[in-house]
């Protein structure tokens, strides 16, 4: 087993890769991580073509500042993850600022949209980077209304199985209002 500390071998090459300028690495990094900036944009910003900027904005910062990116730190998918809520945080503020400056609103309400948008944005990020069975069982019973005897039969694991692994889940779920930027839940591996 590696080291706790010893990054995924997959990010070291990568950021070696952009750090020498390689096209390709980029292309890879893109193709590897675009849904997941995209879906953090407009999760944080409510649109489409705002979510559009900060994706471009994202993969040209990892372009331009390859070094930026320090593996010791953490998997590359969370540092891509926190670089994309700020970005988005940032223009949010300033939208939102704008819209204050126009009397639209409070500077209250402004720190509660970027609470829930940092809070929402967090709890995609769990969902997609928890493991799989544990996903698929919070989807059964979230969007199929599974009991977890249901869940057990769909998935065909025992009853405790089940349970086991919907207690999981949203004990993963649940540490989304513990920070305010996309990552890794506290004392979690987090598959990337």
């Amino acid at each position: 087993m590696a080291k706790k500390d010893a990054p995924p071998r997959w990010d070291r090459k990568m950021q070696q890769r952009l750090a020498r300028g390689e096209a390709a690495a980029l292309g890879e990094l893109y193709d590897r991580f675009a849904s997941l900036v995209h879906g953090l944009a407009h999760r944080v910003l409510g649109d489409e073509r705002a979510a559009d900027g900060i994706t471009r904005d994202v993969f040209t910062h990892v372009w331009q500042h390859p070094e930026a990116y320090d593996p010791k730190q953490g998997p590359l998918r969370s540092w891509v993850a926190t670089l994309t809520h700020r970005l988005a945080v940032q223009r949010l503020r300033a939208t939102e600022t704008a819209a204050l400056t126009q009397g639209g609103g409070s500077t209250e309400d402004l720190e509660r949209k970027v609470r829930q948008a940092s809070v929402a944005a967090r709890a995609d990020y769990i969902v997609q980077a928890m493991p799989v069975p544990l996903r698929t069982a919070l989807e059964l019973a979230y969007f199929q209304r599974r009991d977890y005897r249901q869940t057990a039969a769909d998935l065909g694991v025992t009853e405790d199985e089940a349970r086991r692994r919907l207690r999981l889940g949203l004990q993963l779920l649940s540490t989304a209002h513990d920070a305010g930027a996309p990552g890794p839940p506290p004392g979690y591996g987090g598959a990337a």
